[in-house]
């Protein structure tokens, strides 16, 4: 028979559990009850349970997050000495670790985590979730060695424990942080590894799809880190059906897919999630093609799934993928001469950025990128020199610095400073290129022949060019085609030889017209002019010429649109609080001028 005091405590957490499901809850009066069971002094399973409930609550619904911690903190350390507690036990640690985490206290959450996958071994479920939370601590502070240790022994325990859905997770996890640390090498085979325990699967055929959309996620990706656009593709439509299937209604619901096996109760990502992501992925793979008009679309697909999404949920990874879209669409904009629409939505991104301190973190090299390619394409060279700079002292990222190197050395042509371009020279040689990237590689070549162009050294550029092209078309670089044709045409006509310049800017401009690049149909139509006046083709040159009017106009509208914005302002920005938009007077407009022929944004 239960005492007094036994009566009384009880009460308490059963008036509490009333607040908390009260329509609508009663959080305060819920707290005060948790807090008065103590008084009652419990058995320490209720004592440390209502620490956790407690911590939970606060967590939850209030700021007071010192006061969860302390809940937290005794939960843990109460449990400890219980048996058979493992549900308080294990959740107590991992919520203190989140808490500590977020606090920028990870020298306090890794050893709890620690000392809590020790005490977990026996509990399938507890053990792999505090291996997969201590790997993403690790992986987010880029110690990816720590983090791929930990996920390597959750591969060999989950298999130990018959776990295979979970081992394959593992695996997969493993081959995602050796992606990001750009380990190449050691990818592949564990990509091989996991194709082949999917494609061999024999359990939930449910399962066996969703890991097959994460590992044809990693695929593709390695594809597209290489800069491989065209061998890419095959991965890229199989994972385009997959997740169309795993899409569908009649497909099960998230904890439907992971409630069969305790030791299997996992998810990369939700579906929702993955719908947006592959949208993303694909938005890349027809932004580095040059497939333009296809970007925006799975763009603006992506962009309406995240507004639905906001409207259920808030994850900061919803804001990673807005961020991630919005650099693609950004470089779109700037193709396709529209530098007001690519303006504005570099200030969304800074928003982003401002919301969320640790985005801008992760993201304030892209940022410089994209601002410094702006400025390029508004002529704007010192800026773009300062913004390309500070990009450079944000990242350590051999891909990122490659592409930034490529484009400073095209701002240091188009402002003939040689000197400063012969300094870059090591770190744009394609044949000694620091960056793994097929079209990267391409793409110095490119810059390559546009150098020895500037220098009229016209049989070296035709040799990087041709370089260049072969490598561009091997892997369906459009753009770096087209770019490369229309330079080729231009060094043929600087020769005298009209022939072989029309074959080279006849397919440019076709080519420039599907992606579409205004800059590259500015060029080439200013080519064709020449061309039809050399042959004698009065009505073919007055066409070009008209053509090469129209492009000039709508470039030098956008230019004109794009300076009067108060966001032009954000060029100058380097470092601390973006600057406030305020509109500025005409005097303060950056000179209208066409972009010239060598803009070329890679």
């Amino acid at each position: 028979m239960a005492s007094n005091q036994d009566a009384w405590y009880l009460s308490l957490l059963g008036i509490a559990e009333y607040f908390r499901t009260s329509s609508p809850p009663n959080i305060k009066c819920c707290i005060q009850c948790l807090q008065g069971v103590f008084n009652f002094k419990p058995p320490p399973r209720v004592e440390a349970r209502t620490h956790l409930q407690l911590g939970n609550i606060l967590l939850i619904h209030t700021k007071n997050t010192d006061l969860a911690k302390h809940h937290l903190e005794h939960g843990w350390h109460l449990s400890q000495t219980i048996n058979n507690f493992d549900d308080v036990k294990f959740e107590s640690a991992s919520v203190l670790a989140t808490l500590y985490t977020e606090e920028g206290q990870s020298n306090l959450a890794k050893p709890l985590l620690r000392k809590a996958i020790e005490l977990s071994n026996a509990n399938v479920y507890w053990h792999c979730r505090l291996i997969f939370q201590l790997a993403q601590i690790h992986a987010s502070e880029k110690d990816y060695q720590s983090a791929c240790s930990l996920l390597g022994f959750g591969v060999d325990y989950a298999e130990y424990s018959m776990a295979h859905y979970t081992r394959v997770l593992f695996l997969l996890s493993k081959a995602m942080l050796l992606l990001i640390a750009k380990r190449f090498q050691e990818v592949h085979p564990l990509l091989q590894q996991a194709s082949m325990l999917v494609e061999a699967w024999q359990g939930n055929q449910h399962q066996k799809e969703y890991l097959k959309v994460f590992f044809l996620v990693l695929q593709v990706c390695h594809y597209l880190m290489a800069g491989q656009i065209k061998s890419v593709k095959p991965s890229l439509k199989q994972l385009q059906q997959s997740i169309q299937t795993i899409t569908q209604p009649t497909w099960p619901s998230d904890e439907e897919l992971v409630s069969e096996n305790i030791g299997d109760m996992f998810m990369w990502m939700p579906k929702e999630h993955l719908c947006v992501l592959v949208y993303l992925i694909t938005a890349m793979h027809s932004m580095q093609g040059g497939y333009l008009d296809k970007a925006q679309k799975y763009t603006d697909k992506a962009l309406i799934q995240i507004e639905k999404l906001r409207i259920l949920e808030q994850q900061p990874i919803l804001s990673t993928f807005h961020l991630l879209l919005l650099e693609q669409i950004i470089m779109c904009r700037l193709v396709m001469g529209n530098k007001t629409l690519a303006l504005q939505e570099i200030s969304q991104a800074c928003a982003l950025c401002e919301q969320n301190p640790k985005l801008l973190l992760t993201h304030k090299a892209p940022l410089h990128t994209l601002l410094g390619l702006y400025a390029m394409a508004m002529n704007c060279m010192d800026a773009a020199e300062i913004q390309f700079t500070s990009a450079l002292q944000s990242s350590q990222e051999r891909e990122l610095w490659t592409f930034v190197h490529l484009n400073l050395a095209i701002v240091y042509l188009r402002t003939k400073r040689e000197p400063e371009f012969q300094s870059l020279l090591d770190r744009i040689n394609p044949e000694t290129l620091p960056s793994a990237s097929h079209s990267l590689r391409a793409a110095a070549y490119y810059v390559q022949g546009l150098q020895s162009f500037f220098q009229a050294r016209y049989n070296d550029a035709k040799r990087y060019l041709r370089e260049s092209l072969k490598m561009a078309n091997a892997e369906d670089l459009n753009r770096l085609t087209s770019c490369s044709l229309v330079l080729l045409g231009h060094i043929f006509l600087s020769l005298g030889n009209s022939r072989e310049s029309m074959n080279m800017v006849t397919p440019a401009m076709q080519l420039a017209s599907k992606i579409p690049d205004v800059h590259v149909q500015l060029w080439a139509s200013a080519i064709l002019r020449d061309l039809y006046r050399l042959c004698g083709d009065p009505g073919r040159e007055n066409e070009a010429y008209t053509m090469h009017c129209n492009f000039s106009q709508i470039l030098l509208k956008d230019h004109f649109s794009a300076s009067q914005l108060s966001e032009h302002s954000l060029i100058n920005w380097t470092d601390g609080h973006f600057p406030v938009m305020v509109s500025h007077g005409h005097g303060g407009l950056p000179p209208v001028s066409l972009p010239s022929s060598s803009n070329v944004l890679l």
